[in-house]
């Protein structure tokens, strides 16, 4: 692998590509697999159910799967995962063909779907910083790009592709899911080769999950970059639950506004991503950090008093840009500040707490807005966004930033070799 200071790796390359595929796979699968159940049902109950099947893996498996990644090689577990969920697609899509289609069929994969998800996602997390040494302002530059990349595919050309393919044939969007992972478990397969971190001693798996959430609660600064998307994930969630009757109601969009409204929502979060490590280097990424966080709640509360569409537009927007900052700066910052070790444990840990988060967000959107009025869950999700944005300012600081990438330069081993390109491998080797 070619590297220079200042340059990403070569096999970064590789990586952005196969997440990019799978990226665009995830939204032709996320607009199919609804449709899918729709077209099955039209009992409320059960098309959520598939919705949430999906999201149950991280509440039941998530710090557990987060200590079995740091038990495995996680470049291995990555295409692992991949390909398993391309034979996985291949399933429905056969049932589909067949026309034996069903809802706990549907449900069944999203679950699974949604476990190699974790897996995938969590091994993933491990492997940037190691494939990239835990230089910050790689780490930032690297995922500015790769959220860019998801945003775009997830957010835009997926969610249209999907609707698209699944007029041509109910199996067609699924089979075109299944390929894209496939060509993904390919591409992560010829990946560097990372040192492995130094094993623990050997414990239980509880007593090593167990050991890894506390970690993050007994470090301010993790705690704090774990309580930004758990707490804005209830603000948002709460949003999220109005948004459509909002946009109606309040500002007369019709269906097709109400798209647009999303993608200006997209399209500042794209911004936000590519601006992200130049926003770290000017004012520190834990201004920064604080700085996103509060023109989150700001723009929420221009939202809520949005006099018609385009001023609706444009605080989505500027919403979306701090977000897509903010998912930049700060798993980047958790991943160079966390031993390596750890680093499955840490980042499932913080991604549990925002999955949970996500549903009392939805719950208390449609209880304030049938209680009260259609914008209180607005008002309210502003209100806890400045509030958990002073919580978490001296928590995220740039000093405790700064010495907590300091610790993590002089604890880290020097004498790791280099990621290195694997050789050829024959079919029988295992990778």
């Amino acid at each position: 692998m070619t590297s220079t200071p200042g340059k990403l790796p070569t096999g970064f390359a590789r990586l952005w590509t196969a997440q990019t595929v799978s990226s665009l796979g995830d939204g032709v699968s996320h607009a199919a697999l609804p449709l899918l159940a729709l077209a099955l049902t039209r009992d409320p109950m059960a098309l959520a159910v598939v919705t949430a099947a999906g999201t149950l893996p991280w509440l039941l498996f998530g710090v557990l799967g987060g200590a079995l990644v740091d038990r495995w090689d996680r470049r291995r577990t990555m295409w692992v995962m991949d390909a398993a969920r391309a034979v996985l697609l291949a399933i429905p899509a056969a049932a589909a063909a067949l026309d034996g289609l069903s809802i706990p069929l549907l449900t069944a994969v999203a679950f699974l779907l949604g476990l190699g998800g974790l897996f995938f996602d969590t091994a993933a997390t491990a492997y940037l910083p190691e494939l990239l040494g835990r230089d910050p302002e790689l780490l930032e530059r690297a995922n500015s790009r790769l959220r860019g990349a998801q945003t775009a595919m997830s957010g835009f050309a997926g969610p249209p592709a999907g609707s698209a393919l699944l007029a041509l044939g109910r199996s067609v969007p699924l089979l075109t899911d299944a390929v894209s992972f496939l060509l993904s478990a390919l591409l992560v397969r010829s990946l560097p080769a990372t040192p492995r971190p130094v094993p623990e001693v050997r414990e239980s798996l509880l007593r090593q999950a167990r050991a890894g959430a506390s970690y993050v609660f007994r470090d301010r600064l993790l705690l704090g970059l774990a309580l930004r998307p758990a707490v804005g994930n209830i603000a948002f969630l709460a949003v999220e639950t109005v948004l459509a009757l909002f946009a109606h109601d309040r500002l007369g969009i019709d269906t097709y506004g109400f798209g647009l409204l999303l993608t200006a929502e997209a399209t500042g979060g794209l911004l936000g991503a590519g601006i992200a490590s130049r926003l770290g280097r000017r004012l520190g990424t834990g201004t920064a950090l604080t700085c996103t966080a509060a023109v989150e709640g700001l723009a929420i509360l221009g939202l809520a008093a949005a006099p018609n569409p385009y001023a609706a537009g444009l605080a989505l927007a500027v919403c979306g840009a701090a977000m897509g900052a903010t998912m930049v700066l700060g798993p980047s910052l958790r991943q160079a500040v966390v031993p390596p070790h750890l680093m499955g444990r840490v980042a499932s840990t913080s991604r549990m707490l925002a999955m949970c988060a996500a549903p009392l967000g939805a719950f208390l959107g449609g209880w304030l807005a049938t209680g009260y009025d259609i914008r209180t869950p607005l008002y309210t999700a502003a209100g806890l966004l400045l509030a958990m944005t002073a919580v978490t300012a001296s928590m995220t600081n740039n000093r405790r930033v700064e010495a907590a990438l300091r610790t993590a330069t002089t604890t880290s081993t020097p004498n790791h070799p280099a990621p290195e390109e694997p050789a050829p491998e024959s079919p029988a080797t295992v990778s």
